[in-house]
């Protein structure tokens, strides 16, 4: 096995098993509750945003280790990022995921998602959870539901 291959396989497995904002926030905030019909991962994600700023963000759900390693990974990415930074990040991620090269200087952990893009069926395990930023970003306050096709 590639030594790289292994580093990434027990960073992902780290963040699966101790992840990083599991749970719920009490105070206002955006919530966006995704789900992948086609391998049943779930993830509600809470946004506190302030002056254009993400204060914090938590998450819960039910997943692979793909699609929760990637919850916590992108929760504590964006967190004390701008709106305009957090939606770059998730566009990073996006390119990542298609096999276009991708840096994470201030995040690495989110590079050992890369070889997700070798396996088209976890793609979306690996996007839900950034999907579900966008989707909070993009419509501000409330709650917000949805299926990811």
């Amino acid at each position: 096995m590639n030594p790289l291959d292994d580093l990434y396989r027990r960073v992902i497995m780290d963040h699966y098993k101790n992840p990083r904002n599991r749970g719920t926030m009490d105070d206002e905030s955006v919530t966006v509750n995704l789900n992948n019909p086609t391998c049943g991962d779930r993830i509600s994600l809470q946004l506190q945003i302030e002056d254009g700023v993400v204060r914090n963000a938590r998450f819960t759900g039910e997943g692979c280790s793909i699609s929760m390693s990637s919850a916590s990974m992108m929760t504590d990415a964006v967190k004390g990022k701008t709106t305009a930074e957090a939606l770059e990040l998730a566009d990073r991620f996006s390119s990542l995921m298609k096999g276009e090269p991708a840096r994470f200087d201030e995040y690495e952990d989110i590079e050992a998602l890369s070889g997700v893009n070798k396996f088209p069926a976890r793609i979306k395990c690996a996007t839900l959870a950034w999907n579900a930023l966008r989707k909070g970003v993009e419509h501000g306050q409330g709650k917000h539901e949805g299926i990811e096709e």
